[in-house]
């Protein structure tokens, strides 16, 4: 019985730390939600389709390799240089944020920042990720299924 108990609790601390992955309509509903529907111009899909390919709708990715030192977290993929601050190197951290914050579940506050992003001058093209595979395309598919 005992056994069992510290079984039950152990699994519950893995549970816990597991990343949550959105299906995309839930990321759709979720970013509807919070006023990305129109937001800068962007559609809802634009959204969409930037987080399935940044991060695969992983509240949890990480990229911490790119050329200039920085990283990028959560399910936007969140620049350490500009948007978050991380301990490793300074950061115009335009966000007001610690990066690690955007690797919960709770993306609320990487919402707030990706609003902050698409305010710049460079839009959605902030993300590479979204001019590759997002823009000008026809992005009917990410909403299709949803019945937003």
């Amino acid at each position: 019985m005992r056994s069992i108990l510290v079984i039950t609790i152990l699994s519950y601390f893995f549970v816990a730390d597991e990343a949550k992955i959105f299906s995309k309509c839930e990321l759709a509903r979720k970013l509807k939600s919070m006023g990305m529907d129109g937001f800068h111009g962007y559609s809802l899909a634009n959204w969409v389709c930037m987080a399935e390919y940044e991060s695969n709708f992983n509240t949890q990715a990480f990229n911490g390799r790119n050329s200039n030192g920085s990283s990028d977290y959560g399910i936007f993929q969140l620049n350490s240089k500009w948007w978050c601050k991380s301990n490793s190197h300074s950061s115009a951290n335009a966000c007001n944020i610690m990066c690690s914050k955007f690797l919960d579940d709770n993306i609320d506050d990487d919402i707030a920042c990706a609003k902050r992003v698409v305010k710049d001058p460079n839009g959605m093209s902030a993300w590479v990720a979204w001019v590759k595979h997002c823009k000008g395309k026809d992005l009917s598919k990410y909403l299709a299924s949803c019945n937003l």
